[in-house]
């Protein structure tokens, strides 16, 4: 028996001081064993750098009645069950659904608290508020050439070869070839992949500097966020700002936000998460959507060039990196096209449901925070729906 004893104690230590070690090699995995997966407050927990809206503010319209008809469309959700839109996202831990069209707000609904201007996060809805600084770069000749070798921008770089052939757009399609580890394959998985330690340490660029290379650049896709973090660092490097203020500066007030929106950091004056860490209001989130939906313009003026925003919204021949769901819908220049059927829309996408979604066919934009999200994409069948126009969901789902 004190054989079994002995041997149960020595165990553990053994696990304890193994433990220790752990955490004192990996202090971000007390934040990842605390926090698990983020949700709508874990960004609160960061450094905020906060972005302040337009003097003047654009308001959409509201028309003294809504169209409630919307509560008893049918649509499908992730379990391919046929359900009337109002149940759709009471189960899918929906907070706040938004749909306008012709800029007038048709339709509303609010859990928990939201409102239209309840400051949420949206997670990698940050990815296609990236693409758009990138544009802007690009058009202010601080960024010359998306085929710009990433050390041009970022020299400290230099002293890791893993980046040594690296240019932007490798970065801008996710095919750069770095290393990264989703959360997929368990819980254990996810506490020790690349996307927790990313979201939740106090120093990217650490971080950054220590990344392989398991690919050559520009071939294969992968999601991945260590992509848009170096993009972002880029933006800042090559802007002189931090990213907060060039986005102030050239998107947020020039498009009548009406108000601030926030950036989450590493740490205080630190680096800029623009993977998934973008906070934002509904109605705010719905005017970069018009922004696009009117090629760039706002009251007569290009705020983001117009080619660049066909660029980012369209495939204009591209091959499609992906194809996800019944639409097909795929990756392009940070923001997500579907290809099946009578397509055309593009949506930002985030974990957890949130969505801005825009559909230039019937002047539609869907703003979406969830905490779990209804999933399918029962996005066209609304817009479709509000502007009479036929739709049929594909045969393999009914």
């Amino acid at each position: 028996m004190k054989i079994i004893k002995y041997s149960l104690l020595t165990l553990l230590g053994v696990t304890v001081l193994g433990l220790a070690m752990l955490l004192i090699w990996w202090p971000v995995l007390l934040k990842v064993l605390r926090y698990r997966t983020p949700d709508a407050e874990t960004y609160k927990i960061f450094p905020q750098a906060y972005v302040q809206p337009s003097d003047s503010a654009f308001h959409f319209i509201r028309p003294a009645k809504q169209r409630d008809d919307l509560d008893t469309l049918q649509v499908f959700d992730g379990q391919q069950h046929y359900l009337p839109l109002k149940d759709y996202l009471k189960a899918g831990q929906v907070n706040l659904f938004m749909v306008i069209r012709n800029d007038s707000i048709l339709y509303e609904k609010y859990d928990k608290g939201y409102s239209d201007s309840t400051l949420a996060t949206t997670f990698s809805i940050a990815k296609s508020m990236l693409s758009v600084l990138v544009g802007q770069a690009l058009a202010d000749g601080r960024i010359k050439s998306l085929d710009d070798p990433i050390l041009n921008y970022i020299p400290e770089l230099s002293a890791n070869s893993a980046y040594s052939t690296l240019i932007l757009r490798d970065l801008f399609t996710m095919k750069s070839g770095l290393a990264f580890r989703d959360t997929n394959g368990g819980i254990i998985n996810a506490f020790f992949s690349d996307e927790a330690k990313y979201y939740y340490t106090d120093d990217m660029k650490r971080e950054l500097l220590k990344v392989k290379r398991v690919g050559y650049p520009g071939q294969a896709w992968q999601y991945k966020s260590i992509d848009a973090i170096l993009l972002g660092w880029v933006v800042e490097k090559a802007t002189k700002k931090s990213l907060a203020q060039y986005f102030q500066e050239r998107l947020w007030q020039r498009i009548g936000t009406q108000y601030p929106a926030s950036w989450g950091l590493d740490h205080v004056k630190g680096l800029t998460n623009t993977a998934s860490r973008f906070q934002v209001t509904a109605i705010d989130l719905a005017k970069v959507g018009r922004l696009y939906l009117n090629d760039g313009q706002y009251n007569g003026q290009q705020v983001v060039p117009q080619d660049w925003v066909l660029q980012t919204i369209k495939m204009q021949g591209r091959t499609p990196v992906t194809s996800k769901g019944w639409q097909k819908t795929t990756q392009n220049y940070l923001w997500w096209l579907p290809q099946e059927g009578v397509n055309g829309e593009y949506a930002a996408e985030g974990m957890l449901g949130q969505r801005l979604y825009v559909d230039p066919l019937t002047k539609t934009i869907i703003v979406v925070f969830a905490d779990k999200g209804g999933g399918d994409y029962p996005y066209r069948k609304v817009s479709r729906y509000l502007a009479g126009m036929p739709f049929s969901y594909p045969k393999i789902l009914n």
